[in-house]
């Protein structure tokens, strides 16, 4: 077995996010004139290593708080196809895979949030309406490269619910990864690790409702547990850090009776459930008893 050091690694924060443009001067006037950040350094270079790799520029704008956003610019060669057209495309997360990769910038207040907004507008800029992602509220523009970058603010801090919540829910995806594997297939639903985790949280098989939805004893989901608890088909639990809500039947909430926006519509089960979800559409969801 390894040892590990006597002093405790410590990462202390992010330095530079980086990626590749081959847009110089579109790049530089969005980040340095449209959103107002610094130029602070550039590498110029000859390609390091390898004869494929070419000459460029690196340059680097102050994201605020020490860290830094960096660009490479590779001088002579030619853009993929796969970019061509994405900065036309509105700011909707239309490919996942490529939309994954972004940047978000922290602001104090709502207000300030809806002056980016009108700001960014001004400049010509197509913005997404203000979404809500369980603990921020966020906007998103896409740069001269077609990337996504967001401005959120905080709607709450984060708390030992979230981080108990967080490794309960790592803990059950993996387990499904490792008994998908061991079937030879793969797991392509959330349901799966809701399932799973609503066994971590009822370890003991303490009771034996047909339907059970456990909810994070968190604001952003507190409208379901409110919910169940003025129904007569739903009784209430309390749990460490979560709330379960069982019933004997299928359940059914609407979304707009909840209050919740989409984005944490859509989690809405995070928690774990037991059970087979029959509907869940963009406002309403059922509940049905395992078959």
């Amino acid at each position: 077995m390894l040892e590990r050091p006597a002093t405790r690694l410590r990462l202390r924060g992010v330095d530079h996010t980086a990626r590749p443009t081959w847009k110089l001067r579109e790049t530089v006037e969005f980040y340095r004139d449209k959103l107002g950040l610094p130029l602070v350094h550039v590498i110029s270079a000859r390609g390091w290593g390898p004869a494929t790799h070419p000459d460029f520029l690196h340059f680097f704008f102050d994201s605020g708080n020490g860290s830094t956003i960096a660009f490479f610019y590779y001088l002579g060669s030619d853009q993929p196809e796969t970019l061509e057209g994405r900065a036309a495309m509105p700011p909707l997360p239309d490919d996942h895979v490529f939309d994954a990769t972004h940047t978000a910038w922290l602001v104090d207040s709502e207000e300030e949030l809806k002056d980016w907004k009108r700001r960014l507008e001004a400049e010509g800029l197509t913005v997404s309406v203000e979404t809500t992602h369980e603990v921020i509220e966020s906007i998103y523009v896409r740069d001269p490269n077609g990337y996504f970058v967001e401005i959120t603010r905080k709607l709450r801090p984060l708390n030992a619910i979230d981080a108990t919540d967080a490794a309960l829910t790592l803990r059950a995806a993996l387990d499904a990864e490792d008994a998908a594997s061991t079937e030879g297939r793969r797991v392509v639903t959330i349901d799966e690790i809701w399932t799973r985790k609503s066994r971590l949280l009822d370890s003991d098989g303490g009771h034996a409702a047909a339907v059970s939805i456990f909810v994070p004893r968190l604001e952003e989901f507190a409208s379901l547990t409110r919910a169940a608890r003025g129904r007569d088909d739903c009784t209430v639990t309390a749990l460490d850090t979560h709330d379960r809500i069982d019933a004997a039947g299928p359940v059914e909430f609407q979304r707009r009776a909840l209050g919740l926006k989409p984005a944490v519509w859509y989690g809405l089960f995070t928690g774990g459930i037991r059970g087979r979800i029959e509907i869940f559409d963009r406002d309403r969801v059922v509940i049905a008893p395992a078959a």
